[in-house]
């Protein structure tokens, strides 16, 4: 995404709507919602990656009543991510924007205009820090066929975010559909966590492995994941995401040694995927 085009979703296939539209908010509700039955839907029927993160906080987009986006808040897997941005809050005072979802049919400012409603709401119920990243990398399928533009947080810097600048590098290994494969679906499966059955059968489903039974042990959910699943993946080496927060409460400050950066502009370039065997 760039600052010409704002990013839709349908059906896990991006699209993109001109950066100077505008909508009117008085077609627009925003409205917290109370469990995670319907955005858990949303988000794994058009969001590429299909998943659902630790949610604390959910809020819908609705245009005259019909749900058109969702906007997750999380947690995110290490506390760390949240009490080394802010330096004087604890886990619980502040969360991850951890998907960002709107309809192709949603005009472009409808983002800015949904997030900070959210953020609103989210002051008003005690939070006081907001943290949030964007993937540069663009994301392709086996066929070439790409399913998620890389994007620099156009949005973010809409909403008066500041830039931290990138994140931790990493290792991510890419499904053949162009989705990553977790570090944490793969803690799961070799942990039997919570989860972890509805992982396997994810992948059975979508890529046709073999199946894995519920009484497998850790030596045959290991040996699962080393011949039937990693095989299929693609090995990325990932300079990390675009790290952008915002603070809620004026009193709040960033954590000592945290530079405040220029905004990116561009997309960073596409990185070669080798296969992970």
């Amino acid at each position: 995404m760039n600052a010409e085009h704002c990013q839709r979703w349908r059906e896990r296939r991006a699209s993109y709507r001109p950066a100077r539209e505008t909508i009117r908010p008085s077609e627009f509700d925003v409205a917290r919602m109370d469990d995670d039955t319907t955005p858990r839907a949303f988000v794994e029927r058009h969001h590429y990656s299909a998943s659902y993160p630790a949610a604390r906080e959910r809020f819908g987009l609705y245009r005259r009543g019909a749900l058109a986006g969702v906007a997750v808040f999380s947690h995110p897997a290490n506390d760390k991510v949240l009490t080394n941005t802010f330096a004087t809050l604890a886990p619980l005072d502040a969360v991850e924007l951890g998907r960002l979802v709107l309809l192709d049919e949603i005009g472009a400012n409808a983002e800015s205009y949904f997030v900070a409603r959210c953020f609103e709401q989210l002051r008003a119920g005690g939070y006081r820090g907001v943290v949030s990243f964007s993937d540069p990398i663009e994301r392709t399928s086996v066929t070439g066929t790409t399913v998620m533009p890389g994007h620099v947080g156009t949005v973010y810097q809409a909403l008066n975010a500041r830039y931290l600048g990138l994140g931790t590098r990493r290792t991510l290994y890419i499904l053949p559909d162009g989705t990553n494969l977790s570090a944490r679906t793969l803690q799961k499966v070799r942990g039997a966590e919570r989860g972890w059955l509805g992982a396997v059968a994810s992948l059975v489903e979508r890529f046709g492995v073999e199946q894995l039974g519920a009484g497998a042990d850790r030596d045959a959910r290991m040996d699962w994941l080393r011949r039937a699943v990693m095989p299929l993946t693609r090995k990325l080496q990932h300079p990390g995401n675009h790290k952008y927060v915002w603070t809620l409460d004026r009193r709040v400050q960033l954590a000592g040694g945290s530079t405040v950066y220029s905004y990116p502009k561009k997309v960073q370039p596409k990185l070669q995927l080798r296969l992970a065997l």
